[in-house]
């Protein structure tokens, strides 16, 4: 009890030094766990676009991006005939552009494909969908930032086309962007086949039987489970990379903040320290005090940037410009890797400061000005 109080009495003593301290750690943290989530978020509903309706993708082995990955419709329609497989979808991914917006996914799919089945539809009729070749659907968000409507004409990239249908997705990705024919598509984009192929088996428990067909039978095709292919999948790699590069950066500076001001409470109370260790402190307690106070220090500012970070997210998910685009829901195990980072990291901030203190001699300190 008398050591946790002098270590509370030894933070409160400078108050401003040590709420900076905090700061320092709660900024950090709320970064690192509004970057992290925001990303994995995005990881997230990506997967979602490739799963729909689906437990395998087929795409192009050795591909950088799926949009250069180019499945023959033989291969599709091989595929499809297996008796393993329940359906066989074609999925052809591009990137559109129209005035004032130079970026917007399209998706070329089929009549039976999911996201045209189970769709809301806001307007327009899904059982008309690939019977008109200059028609497309768009997502809900995309009809709004392109200001149409079903029944009018929309130039997209270097043609001009018919909106025959307006659809309400919860994918942000989905929900703003083009759905063509998948015909429609290939002769826009000049491809013949598609992106993957996203396929449905009779029996899931067939997974890696059919994974096994496709590399026997198609060697430049690679299949892989949705959950498989989330980790693999080299873009995904990048951006959670990124997302714990960005967030272990800024708790490294947080642990300089934190480092900084044990330096200075040590520097400041030499002839403390020099006291205390004439009256029995030995130097492994002496440590001891400054590791707890770095402690203190940091989860105090983990917690308070987990407030903020959690904050920062919900306001995000406000913001009806980003409606669907985030997913802003945070994990626990997150959360916790998050704190013992923090917890860490103002711990290793306190090596030196404590190793300094061990090494004072109370004989020489006390006569320290």
């Amino acid at each position: 009890m008398i050591f946790l109080r002098l270590i509370l009495v030894n933070l409160l003593r400078h108050k401003i030094r040590t709420l900076i301290s905090i700061a320092g750690i709660a900024f950090s943290v709320a970064a690192m766990l509004t970057v992290v989530t925001v990303l994995e978020g995005a990881v997230g509903m990506f997967s979602n676009i490739l799963s729909s309706g689906s437990e395998l993708i087929v795409f192009e082995r050795n591909v950088s991006d799926l949009f250069f990955s180019d499945v023959s419709p033989a291969a599709r329609d091989q595929i499809a005939a297996w008796p393993m497989v329940s359906h066989a979808d074609p999925v052809l991914f591009g990137v559109v552009s129209s005035a004032d917006h130079p970026i917007i996914t399209c998706f070329g799919v089929t009549a039976e494909d999911a996201r045209i089945r189970n769709a809301s539809w806001v307007s327009g009729d899904a059982g008309q969908f690939g019977k008109g070749g200059n028609s497309v659907v768009l997502g809900e968000r995309a009809a709004e930032f392109l200001e149409t409507s079903t029944g009018k004409d929309v130039p997209i990239g270097h043609g001009t086309f018919h909106v025959m249908g307006v659809i309400r997705t919860r994918n942000g990705f989905e929900d703003g962007g083009v759905f063509m024919p998948l015909e429609a598509a290939q002769k826009f984009f000049h491809k013949e086949g598609s992106s993957v192929i996203t396929i449905k088996l009779r029996n899931k428990e067939d997974a890696a039987a059919f994974k096994a067909e496709v590399h026997a039978r198609f060697p430049n095709l690679i299949a892989l489970e949705d959950a498989e292919f989330s980790r693999s999948y080299s873009q995904f790699k990048i951006l959670k990379a990124t997302a714990w590069a960005v967030g272990g950066a800024g708790l490294a500076l947080g642990g300089l903040g934190v480092a900084n001001t044990m330096i200075m409470s040590v520097f400041t109370r030499i002839r403390e320290i020099a006291i205390l260790r004439v009256n029995g402190f030995a130097k492994g307690q002496i440590a001891a005090t400054i590791f707890g106070e770095s402690a203190i220090v940091a989860v105090t500012g983990a917690l308070c940037g987990l407030a903020l970070g959690g904050a920062a997210l919900y306001a995000l998910k406000e913001v009806p410009a980003l409606h669907g685009y985030v997913d802003v829901t945070i994990h626990p195990a997150l959360m916790l890797v998050v704190v013992l980072l923090a917890l860490l990291t103002g711990l290793a901030g306190a090596l030196y400061p404590a190793a300094y203190a061990m090494r004072i001699k109370p004989v020489e300190a006390l006569r320290f000005e």
